[in-house]
Formats: C-alpha cells, structure tokens, sequence
C-alpha cells in the first residue's frame, strides 16, 4: 500500500513538474524570426530578426551582422495580436531610413508562429513576412 501511495505521489509530482516547462513558450515576440520583407531595395528582400522580452519592453536587431539596425520600439496588442516595429537604418547610398513594420501573429499557439503584415521606409514599402525559428 505505501509503495503504491509513494509511487502514486512520484508520478503525480514529476506531471505537475513538467506542465509549466512545457506551457511556458514565452513573450510571443522573443525568438529568432526568418522571412521576408518584399521589394526592398536598400536591405534586400530576405530579413532576420531576432528580439529579445526583458519584461517590460521588446528589443532586438534585424538582420544581424555588418548592416544590423537596432530596433527602437515594438509595441505588441494582444487584441488582435497586431505588431508595429520601427528601427533605423541606412540605405545604400549611405542615408539614414527609418523602417516602420506593422503586422499580425498567426499561429499564436504554436512555436512557429509567424507575423505577416507590410514594412515601409522612405524609400519603398511591401509585404512583410517572418516565421519565428
């Protein structure tokens, strides 16, 4: 009778355990995110970001590396799960841009959840895509 009452309580513990490791996804927006954002010219059409929740506010770099562009802002609505980015960059000639993103979660639920929407900048705007990795 103890063994099972014990082996019922080692089993009961190590679910309850293991629930918040596997329910806990995150911030929606941290992660690592590839896509695309169609028709630009001074950075290209293929874009990475990856954004960081300190628990107050979202960070991050899109395409990280030699032409990085630190994110200014990032605001999340969780009604509707609408986006909206703006980081600063440079075109290819050197002048300063500023990139507005503006866009939606789908797939909430699942950890390649995506965000689709538009981007614009002074010079161009189009459809924007990422899927977090």
């Amino acid at each position: 009778m103890l063994r099972s009452l014990t082996r019922s309580v080692v089993v009961l513990l190590a679910t309850v355990l293991a629930m918040p490791i596997y329910a806990q996804e995150g911030h929606p927006l941290k992660g690592s995110w590839i896509g695309v954002w169609e028709s630009n010219k001074d950075a290209g059409d293929d874009i990475i970001m990856v954004l960081n929740w300190d628990g107050k506010a979202v960070s991050g770099i899109i395409n990280p590396g030699t032409d990085n562009m630190k994110i200014g802002s990032a605001t999340l609505d969780p009604n509707g799960w609408k986006v909206h980015i703006e980081a600063d960059g440079k075109s290819k000639q050197g002048a300063a841009l500023h990139y507005v993103i503006d866009g939606t979660i789908k797939d909430l639920e699942l950890p390649a959840r995506f965000i689709t929407g538009t981007w614009q900048s002074q010079t161009g705007k189009g459809k924007f895509e990422v899927r977090r990795q």
